[in-house]
């Protein structure tokens, strides 16, 4: 199928070839096509003629009902084959593809099958896995010309892929196959094969003469340029890259990586670079997986996943936004050798720095593109791997590097990282109560970060030796010569002070294990923030470490007899060492955070009798064992839940409030950074609370409490004033992304090779289904609790509008008379047809009141529970009003309909009986009302302000005025706000 370019189609409809030729023979060509740029031929961009002609047919053809499947299928051909009207003669456009594409789809036994990517497209996980909804046969389409199974659908929209390339690669990670070493047949550094072995217990077929090599190591590569292109050659995707620019709220506060220092600092340093918001600027994260879904397989697969940060964040935190950039292959993860495989990314970075053609289909027209990373996202082993700096042992802390302040615990046998008073001023009292931290007085001041330039520097000189073998080759001759060595005593050598200065500087180079590839960047040494410390972990980490200590979790718990001897060692915390009896037995004396098992027990009980809202959590009643009386399989967004809300509610009753207080300012740090929207100001204060905070819990935990992950908090708010909210930063997205990609795996025997090949048909799909307007797509489909509204009443039924939708089957059931007084009250005050005569019957009131001793309370009360019996007489009596007003003042039928539970706004509310069999609680409702205020009962100036309301859900009715109107009412048991009474202020304020 082509489109017609005669006078009547004008290269909007689509025909077979036999078509078109009498179509051209009986009317004739279209008047000024003179380049057939829709048919495949490349236009010269100094052509006035096609300036003119793309004016009038081209922009009929692209822009005419994008409803149509025609038209839709021209301008996703036109955007993935770059078939546009202006076309630079060095930007490339696939004649030959376009072409064969359409040739899949001449005719098949006879029958016509018109549009092969979009209806193979519709057959092919529009929105997840295949099922009966995505499964939807077009009754327009005979079955003739339909692919039969998903592998046929594959088939047909594989030419809409971008591809990837497959780098041979050394199994000891030592280098790639690629460049001038593509020829190579052997590793040049450990002399390892290119190829795997043959068995050679393997029979071979004597008629087979040749037997194929099978790489050792293959890295799957997915080019970046010209995905980044697609981006923009595509008219659905082009705008949305200047959102950061052109749609981002600007006012100051923290929504968006472009609001924050790090995008501003790099916009000011270089200017060129931020003069057209149309450059991207990209993240980068990577961790591993066990793509087998089998845990006793060791097995470790590392993708390398962009994240394009210039489009609004419902776009660009999708995974249809993200971009997979390769696989590298297991069973071993990377480790520091990651660096081997990043190089064809970096090498693609280097020349989007530079700049590529591109073609702009929301201007048409050519640009430069350009793109740089900002950041990398990872776990904090992963941390080490991309930056270079060891994430383990004294120094473990990359922010404060050399600094880092840490103590080595004999007993434990490990680091703590303690020292959190440096943050504090100097003038503190903390710094100078030794007895209750570490007993020293603290009198340095906080470590100063090191900025990439000066990491740079010091690694200049490095060396670093990449692959497996090498390095335990080196570790065995290390270990041999320390063996040899013969020990002296340098207790008493003198050391000269200029001496020391070189060593200490050279001591922070040997830190480093390597110089992290990123630096070949030439703008990666002025990024502020380079590497992210994921929240994500931190937090799941920092839960465990608290949970696991209060519930004394054997094994987990930082509360055991090596603690205790390690305060005993440092001489801190007298009254918790133990105690000799004298019956040969000893005795660790219960800390303050210590429970006691009838206090376990009621921490275990609330958390398994908690309900909270429909998909706020899991179901973490389900992780309490209350016999061992200890959390279990608890996931890291479950960690994220504890923190932020049901730990320091569950610590009430079971600790003291000095503990508690400590522990829920510390939860409250991480609830506040990670708010969706975030001040400078309030990131300054958090950052002072950490500090505060931490020193808190150094007087009540033990130092093996300490570990890596709990020190990191005290740089969150500082990473957060760089980088901008933490969704943008942290790894939950990412994950998501990767637990798709272990779906894709198949063939277990080649599990990159499965995920490669699912990610490229998944990414045609997603390409394809941003041009059907018609069928439902993950970029279309409805969230779970946003509905239109009553299938079984037609529009405008309902008097207020809200969408919203009933759960269940309705009751019938008549109202009494308070009830439908309170009902008919609520409509009349809260409808704007009505405010009118709110205000004439109030001018009654007045004036009947006038002569007494009265004041505003009481006409607002004698307002409110006479007016709608005011309103109803009045209309009654045969005053002219519109048939609104009439209806309304009539009043609903008595006779309404009960239901259990609604959908409105995307919230699900449920009735309190309802929800008593379930999981859930959904019966919770906050109203924020604007409510007059008396000082007392002759108060004749009352204040108006909002008040929250607190209230729980009994049941909803539905009012029906006589089938003219419907509404839709909550009725609720209010908290009374206005006294002590419905008031409790928690112990931690």
């Amino acid at each position: 199928m082509i489109v017609c370019p005669c006078v009547k189609c004008a290269n909007v409809k689509w025909k077979n070839r036999e078509v078109v030729l009498e179509h051209l023979i009986c009317g004739g060509i279209l008047q000024g096509y003179d380049y057939w740029f829709f048919h495949g031929e490349c236009v010269p961009s100094s052509s006035n003629t096609v300036g003119a002609f793309t004016t009038s047919s081209s922009s009929t053809y692209l822009n005419q009902g994008v409803n149509s499947t025609p038209n839709a299928m021209g301008e996703l051909l036109c955007d993935a084959f770059n078939m546009h009207e202006v076309v630079h003669d060095d930007v490339q456009c696939n004649t030959s593809e376009f072409n064969n594409l359409h040739d899949k789809g001449e005719t098949h036994d006879g029958v016509s099958y018109e549009q092969p990517p979009l209806d193979a497209a519709k057959f092919y996980k529009l929105l997840e896995d295949m099922n009966e909804k995505t499964f939807m046969m077009d009754p327009s389409i005979r079955a003739a010309t339909i692919p039969t199974n998903s592998h046929e659908s594959k088939k047909v929209i594989k030419d809409l892929g971008l591809g990837y390339e497959k780098i041979h690669a050394c199994p000891n990670d030592c280098m790639l196959y690629c460049a001038d070493r593509e020829a190579q047949e052997a590793c040049h550094v450990c002399g390892s094969s290119r190829w795997l072995s043959i068995d050679s217990d393997q029979s071979i077929d004597d008629d087979i003469e040749v037997v194929r090599k099978r790489p050792a190591k293959v890295l799957r590569y997915f080019p970046l340029i010209p995905r980044l292109q697609r981006i923009f050659m595509s008219s659905r995707t082009a705008n949305d890259m200047t959102w950061h620019a052109d749609g981002r709220t600007n006012d100051g506060r923290l929504r968006h990586p472009a609001d924050a220092e790090a995008w501003k600092t790099f916009d000011a340093r270089f200017p060129d670079f931020a003069s057209d918001p149309r450059n991207i600027r990209l993240g980068l994260s990577s961790d591993g997986f066990n793509p087998f879904k089998v845990l006793s397989t060791s097995y470790s697969t590392w993708p390398v996943v962009l994240i394009p940060y210039n489009s609004p964040p419902w776009v660009g935190m999708k995974q249809s936004s993200f971009l997979l950039s390769m696989i590298i292959p297991g069973d071993k993860g990377p480790g520091n050798d990651i660096d081997i495989y990043l190089q064809p990314l970096i090498k693609e970075l280097k020349q989007l720095w530079v700049g590529v053609q591109t073609y702009d289909a929301s201007r048409r027209k050519n640009f430069q593109l350009r793109a740089a990373l900002l950041w990398t996202i990872n776990d904090f082993p992963a941390y080490a791997n991309l930056s270079g700096w060891s994430t383990k042992g004294k120094f473990a802390c990359p922010c404060c590097a050399a600094q880092t302040s840490s103590r080595w615990l004999s007993n434990g046998q490990k680091f703590c990282y303690m020292g959190h008073r440096q943050w504090l001023d100097h003038e503190h009292p903390y710094r100078f109560q030794k007895h209750l931290f570490d007993g020293t007085v603290e009198l340095r001041g906080a470590p100063s970060s090191t900025t990439g330039s000066e990491i740079l520097s010091m690694l200049n000189d490095a060396h670093y030796t990449y692959g497996k073998r090498m390095k335990q080759s080196l570790k065995k001759s290390k270990s041999d010569s320390d063996s040899r060595k013969r020990h002296r005593q340098v207790s008493n050598v003198e050391v000269d002070s200029d001496m020391e200065e070189i060593e200490e500087e050279s001591h922070e180079a040997e830190l480093w294990k390597k110089r992290s590839i990123f630096f070949d960047l030439p703008y990666w040494e002025h990024n502020l923030l380079r590497h992210n410390l994921d929240v994500m972990h931190i937090e799941k980490n920092v839960s465990e470490n608290i949970i696991a200590t209060l519930l004394n979790v054997e094994g987990k718990s930082k509360d055991n007899l090596k603690s205790i001897l390690d305060l005993v060692d440092m001489g801190i915390r007298r009254e918790l060492h133990p105690e000799y009896l004298p019956n040969g037995r000893t005795r660790l004396p219960p800390a303050s955070f210590s429970m006691t098992t009838k206090e376990k027990d009621m921490f275990c009980q609330f958390l398994k009798n908690i309900k909270v809202p429909d998909a706020y959590s899991s179901n973490i009643s389900r992780c309490v064992n209350q016999k061992e009386r200890k959390l279990q399989s608890l996931k890291s967004h479950d960690h994220h839940i504890l923190l932020h809300d049901l730990l320091p509610i569950a610590l009430r009753s079971s600790l003291t409030k000095r503990v508690t207080c400590a522990i829920s300012e510390f939860c409250n740090i991480f609830k506040i950074l990670c708010g969706k929207v975030l001040t400078i100001e309030e990131l300054d204060k958090v950052h002072h609370e950490a500090i505060i905070a931490l020193c808190d819990l150094e007087k009540i935990f033990p130092p093996s409490f300490f570990t890596i992950m709990v020190h990191l908090v005290i740089h969150l708010p500082l990473q957060a004033k760089l980088g901008g909210p933490v969704h943008y930063r942290w790894m939950y997205p990412i994950e998501r992304f990767l637990l798709k990609l272990k779906s894709y795996v198949r063939n277990k025997r080649y599990p990159e090779g499965s995920i490669a090949e699912g990610y490229l048909a998944e990414e045609c799909v997603i390409f394809c289904s941003r041009y059907l307007d018609d069928v439902q797509t993950i970029f279309d489909k409805p969230a779970r609790n946003l509905r239109e509204g009553h299938d079984e009443y037609p529009a405008g039924s309902y008097l207020f509008h809200s969408g919203g939708e009933p759960i269940g089957k309705f009751e019938i059931a008549e109202l009494d008379d308070m009830s439908w007084a309170q009902a008919h009250r609520y409509v009349l005050l809260h409808h704007d047809a009505i405010e009118t005569y709110q205000i004439e019957y109030k001018n009654i009131l007045r004036h009947q009141m006038r002569g007494r001793r009265s004041n505003a309370r009481d006409i607002d009360l004698q307002f409110t529970k006479t007016f709608h019996e005011w309103l109803g007489e009045t209309v009654s009596r045969g005053r002219i009003v519109n048939d609104e007003v009439r209806i309304l003042a009539q009043g609903p039928n008595k006779i309404t309909k009960r239901y259990k539970g609604f959908i409105i706004n995307g919230f699900r509310f449920h009735t309190k009986s309802r929800e008593r069999l379930r999981r859930t609680q959904n019966s919770g409702c906050i109203v924020t009302s604007s409510t007059m205020s008396y000082a007392s009962a002759s108060d004749g100036n009352p204040l108006e302000g909002n008040l929250d309301y607190y209230g729980v859900l009994n049941d909803i009715i539905e009012l029906d005025y006589f089938n003219k109107h419907k509404i839709v009412l909550f009725r609720c048991d209010w908290a009374d706000v206005s006294s002590s009474r419905g008031i409790k202020k928690d112990m931690a304020e």
